[in-house]
């Protein structure tokens, strides 16, 4: 570790290039790492737990966002119905149809505090309506920054039992979050009072019957190319995954004629020839848990047939059911199995807690984010900030005047470049994965229940049936960093082999 005397004229050197002064005489080495030629892969696979490949026999596939992505047109789609069902059938003003969907504005993983109508990703950032609220009335409303275990969401991120706080864990969600967020914004705007937990509930509703109503799926049906992202890659996984001899399944929520329609758009018309199960309106994650519904047969023109089920066959479809009497059936078991999901809570967190399985997230926003980290921006900028901490950390010792004021710009300069690494992901939250040093809650619920997590299905291609999955090891607070990750992380730099001849 490098300590420095705190003067303006040592610690010019450890300034970013915009920072310095251009009459003074350059450092041999600069801190920003020489990692621009081991940048992150975006179509990686990143495992939380090590598993191998090898040892999966089955797998197991949810449809919306899994096996199937949808183009920007479908959340502004479900944004304009929902706020057309508040002001048709819930009674709401009619003004609030000036209101579009932004897709800039929420991120997957925000809390929702339905009493005091603010967005929120615990507790740093903090939106009311549309308007961010300053630091100082955050810590008014919450008497701190610390919300209680007793206000939280529930297991399954929802508000229930006396929970204020209501987690927004899946894609849909994104539109849920800005209508709420627009309406709370129309009514303070205009002095309009309002029981927030009514308007909670309403748009709740309203974004429910965009789906159970079937108005989202008779819009995707009628336009299919419109909504969906057609991915020839999604069938070369399957046929990759059939080659090998794999057992396949897929569970989703959704009906049978919508993923039918959707399934042969991006698969084929065999798409059900490579399923060894499809089993559709699941009632996912109560299909994990309650034992007493039992699977019924779907025939070609989509009705429901009433005869028991003794065996799932190959190519036919089964709608409801229950994972008890899945396993029972098919014998499938524990740690052979290998499920995929976009959703951390209803798809794989029973799965991983109550049955073995071996489960695998996929979160398109990472391909996104890893992009953005790749860029020589984000490195110098992350680069600086971690120095600064460093700095800040080390030199507060020091208690004589020069030292003080040099400590207080210091301070300042990290609190704003604190901001701007937020605003490189999303302006009002920042990042999906982390606020600040620490991990969102989001990433800690991710890091639970999915062995492994990806942007996309087409991950797989890039690895062989028995490839290893091993998570990083990382340190500590109380550990040392291995000599590997003190190359290019901690408060100073320490150079790579090759750079080390021109110290001197």
């Amino acid at each position: 570790m490098c300590y420095i005397k705190a003067n303006p004229a040592e610690i010019e050197m450890y300034a970013p290039p915009n920072k310095r002064q251009p009459d003074k005489e350059q450092p041999a080495l600069y801190l920003v790492p020489s990692i621009m030629s081991n940048l992150l892969n975006p179509d990686a696979i990143f495992s939380n737990n090590e598993m191998s490949l090898s040892d999966i026999e089955i797998y197991g596939f949810d449809y919306d966002y899994t096996l199937v992505f949808y183009s920007k047109h479908l959340h502004t789609l479900i944004f304009n119905a929902a706020r057309d069902l508040l002001i048709n059938e819930h009674r709401y003003p009619a003004e609030i149809q000036k209101y579009d969907y932004d897709p800039n504005f929420a991120i997957r993983g925000l809390h929702y505090d339905v009493h005091r109508v603010g967005l929120n990703d615990f507790i740093l950032n903090i939106v009311e309506g549309l308007s961010v609220v300053p630091d100082d009335e955050v810590i008014a409303m919450y008497d701190g920054s610390h919300v209680p275990l007793e206000q939280m969401s529930d297991f399954y991120g929802k508000s229930s039992q006396g929970n204020t706080m209501k987690q927004f864990m899946d894609i849909f969600s994104l539109p849920e979050m800005t209508l709420l967020s627009c309406v709370n914004e129309y009514f303070l705007k205009n002095n309009i009072d309002y029981e927030p937990v009514h308007l909670y509930k309403d748009v709740k509703d309203s974004i429910r019957d965009v789906h159970t109503k079937g108005i989202m799926y008779r819009a995707i049906e009628a336009d299919i190319e419109k909504y969906i992202c057609y991915a020839e890659q999604t069938r070369a996984v399957l046929a990759k995954l059939a080659n090998q001899g794999k057992k396949m399944f897929l569970i989703t929520n959704s009906p049978s004629s919508f993923v039918d329609r959707g399934m042969k758009f991006i698969v084929g018309k065999d798409w059900r020839d490579l399923f060894d199960v499809v089993i559709v309106q699941a009632d996912k994650p109560n299909f994990f848990n309650d034992k007493r519904r039992p699977f019924r047969k779907v025939n070609e023109r989509g009705v429901l047939l009433w005869d028991k089920i003794h065996e799932l066959q190959k190519g036919q479809i089964y709608k409801q059911g229950n994972l008890y009497e899945f396993l029972k059936l098919t014998g499938w078991r524990g740690s052979k199995v290998l499920y995929f999901g976009d959703h951390i809570y209803s798809d794989l967190a029973d799965l991983t807690l109550k049955h073995g399985w071996r489960t695998g997230a996929i979160i398109p926003e990472l391909r996104t984010e890893i992009k953005i980290m790749n860029t020589e921006q984000y490195i110098q900028t992350m680069t600086w900030l971690q120095t600064l901490t460093g700095l800040l950390e080390h030199m507060q010792i020091h208690r004589d005047p020069d030292s003080q004021l040099i400590l207080h710009e210091w301070k300042k300069e990290r609190k704003e470049m604190r901001e701007m690494t937020r605003n490189f992901f999303n302006s009002q939250f920042g990042s999906l994965f982390r606020t600040d040093q620490n991990p969102t809650y989001f990433l800690r619920r991710l890091s639970r229940f999915a062995d492994i997590y990806m942007a996309s299905l087409s991950c797989l291609l890039n690895y062989g049936h028995d490839y290893t999955f091993y998570p990083r090891r990382t340190p500590l607070q109380h550990e040392l960093p291995t000599w590997s990750d003190q190359l290019c992380t901690g408060t100073f730099r320490i150079p790579f082999l090759q750079e080390m001849i021109q110290i001197k």
